[in-house]
């Protein structure tokens, strides 16, 4: 058997140069990201000014309250990969005993109190003070021009808006004077402004300039300071002390405090990685998804290449079936660390013996169960395992009170892409957003920044955003390793991958998708690294993935045996799986995915970029 050969056909073209590249899910993002490079700037620079952007055009995949991670090497450490750490910790007064005492058994998907402190922007500012060049104003430049004058709204930013209008309307009015003013909403294209975030860059940017600090790092930490200490935490505090209506169908206030705001800081960690095919793959920490990746590279380490073909229905059930291992293992280990020496059980999960073992649990038929392995020393959580959840209130109010839950896809047939007319219940899952920057010197990023969409909880009108709804991840369930605990942070599905080769980066990739993004990622890794396909063939490729394992998104539930797969895929395959034993649902043809991609050859000095068209927004560029 041999290895499914790539499709001749691609949407576009893997872009080919060496001046720089750019990629990202949306083109705005990616354009400015590419203008600072021909302007001088290194890849932090331009990943933090498309970033920026980002903010402005996909504010229904992420937004200034929200989290990001990234994973990046500098040219002058090529074999170096490092974690740029954005994701904020849950507030000190987040405990489980409030929460429950609150009539709560989950943590909801929107509100206050799914708010975990914000990280992103001073992820971002850290990044360039530390690693960029430019001075602030110059990198806001491009955000606050779309804050201000507008940019051409997504029609897929209309439809969430549409579906979560009546919540906007009866329980969160901020919002809607935000993004329905005198309840009119937005038509596809039109330009749409900020003008409430304008005034915060600008107070931001002002910080920055008149600190007497002479240096560039010390105007950047005078902004850092003004976000974490100044009139964003004056806001973000006094805001989340009215209650107002929570995906629970109740309504609560939230617990953060001036403190918790200004106790976060964003930090560079060092890299998880393993070996796969003689590459290396760089992930975040267990506060992370990212090691579950790793996980299952590990267990396919030891199948031949022809069952690493995810074309065929040999290789799909062997992905399927090693994805569900690692998930498990994610669900019943992972969750942010004691202490920076306290790696827990991740060496074991991830060494070549532990990674044995669940191989040999793979079968020709699907498993339907939850299996998490054991780890000596410690004792494997086992969540509830819920097909179905609802809660009294929202039984009685009906699905405009939970409209705003989850990561934003809409809730459209097996993940779909939704149109409006699809938003009946304005459930949302699975999304954000990505970009990838490599410059001619080779500094490479891959970022993903997420949360605070402006459906997670109601517009602080001052501000001009929201807050994010990451700690919908922790477990109200004392003793489970990712159980809501002040201070902590939950374990993030944002999970960027750089991939390195002889001592040198030579891709960096990302997508959105919560639980799917690594199960996405990994197609396109075996499909480049064993496969031998371009980028852009990889990314064209059909996909699939898993939902049998509790989702990590409001109400948290799962699909035992179940899995998504897009329908070229071919009759054929999704039979065999179906005989296989795996509950299939059919999602589209162009349905599940939204990769990006940036590659650099360190012999040649070649960089390539690819960017996905599924949801007709994402492109790359580059020269």
């Amino acid at each position: 058997m041999t290895y499914t050969a790539p499709n001749v056909f691609t949407t576009r073209p893997t872009l080919r140069g060496t001046f720089g590249m750019t990629a990202s899910t949306h083109w705005l993002a990616t354009a400015c990201a590419q203008a600072v490079l021909e302007r001088g700037g290194n890849a932090f620079d331009a990943a933090v000014a498309g970033a920026f952007v980002l903010h402005i055009v996909e504010p229904h995949l992420n937004g200034p309250g929200g989290d990001m991670t990234g994973v990046f090497v500098t040219a002058s450490e090529p074999d170096a990969p490092r974690v740029l750490m954005g994701q904020g910790p849950a507030p000190q007064a987040a405990t489980i005993d409030h929460y429950r005492s609150e009539g709560l058994d989950l943590v909801p998907g929107s509100g206050a109190l799914a708010a975990a402190v914000p990280g992103a922007v001073d992820a971002w500012l850290v990044l360039l003070r530390d690693f960029g060049t430019w001075e602030l104003p110059e990198v806001l430049a491009f955000a606050r021009g779309y804050a201000r004058d507008g940019h051409p709204v997504l029609g897929r930013v209309v439809a969430t808006i549409s579906s979560v209008a009546a919540l906007f309307s009866k329980h969160w009015p901020t919002s809607a004077a935000q993004w329905m003013p005198n309840d009119i909403l937005p038509a596809a294209g039109d330009l749409v402004t900020n003008e409430a975030w304008t005034r915060s860059l600008d107070r931001l940017i002002a910080a920055s300039a008149t600190t007497t600090v002479a240096t560039r790092a010390g105007r950047i930490d005078a902004a850092r300071q003004e976000w974490r200490e100044g009139f964003v935490a004056r806001a973000i505090v006094d805001f989340g002390q009215t209650p107002h209506r929570h995906s629970s169908g109740t309504d609560h206030a939230g617990v953060m405090t001036l403190a918790d705001l200004a106790g976060f800081e964003a930090s560079i960690e060092e890299a998880t990685t393993v070996v796969f095919r003689g590459h290396t793959i760089a992930k975040t920490g267990a506060w992370g998804q990212g090691p579950a990746l790793l996980q299952t590279l590990m267990i396919l380490e030891g199948f031949s290449d022809a069952e690493l073909d995810p074309s065929t229905a040999l290789g799909a059930h062997t992905i399927l079936e090693a994805q569900k291992l690692a998930i498990a293992d994610r669900e019943a280990y992972y969750g942010d660390a004691e202490g920076p020496l306290d790696t827990g059980p991740l060496d074991y999960l991830l060494s070549a013996v532990y990674a044995a073992t669940r191989r040999a649990l793979i079968t020709e038929t699907a498993s339907h169960e939850f299996r998490p392995g054991l780890v000596p020393g410690y004792t494997p959580y086992y969540p509830v395992l819920r097909t179905a959840y609802t809660t009294a209130a929202l039984t009685k109010q009906g699905a405009e009170a939970s409209a705003a839950v989850g990561e934003p896809t809409i809730d459209a047939p097996a993940g779909t892409e939704a149109e409006p007319e699809a938003l009946a219940t304005g459930e949302m899952r699975g999304d954000t957003c990505h970009i990838d920057v490599v410059d001619r010197w080779g500094n490479m990023v891959s970022a993903t920044p997420s949360g605070g969409w402006l459906q997670s909880s109601p517009t602080i009108p001052e501000l001009g955003f929201c807050l994010g709804s990451r700690l919908q991840m922790t477990w109200l369930e004392p003793g489970a390793p990712s159980a809501l605990t002040g201070g902590k942070r939950p374990r993030t599905t944002l999970t960027p991958t750089l991939v390195l080769k002889d001592g040198q980066a030579v891709a960096a990739l990302g997508s959105p998708g919560g639980d799917q993004q690594d199960q996405w990622q990994l197609l396109y890794l075996l499909r480049t690294i064993v496969g031998g396909y371009t980028p852009q063939q990889a990314i064209d490729a059909p996909a699939f993935h898993s939902t049998s394992f509790p989702g990590s998104f409001w109400p948290r539930t799962w699909e035992p045996g179940s899995a998504v797969v897009e329908d070229r895929l071919g009759e054929t395959v999704i039979a065999e799986l179906e005989g296989r034993g795996h509950q299939i649902t059919r999602a589209g043809d162009w349905a599940l995915g939204r990769i990006s991609a940036v590659t650099r050859d360190p012999r040649s000095g070649l960089l390539q970029a690819a960017a996905d068209a599924r949801g007709a927004q994402g492109y790359a560029a580059g020269r």
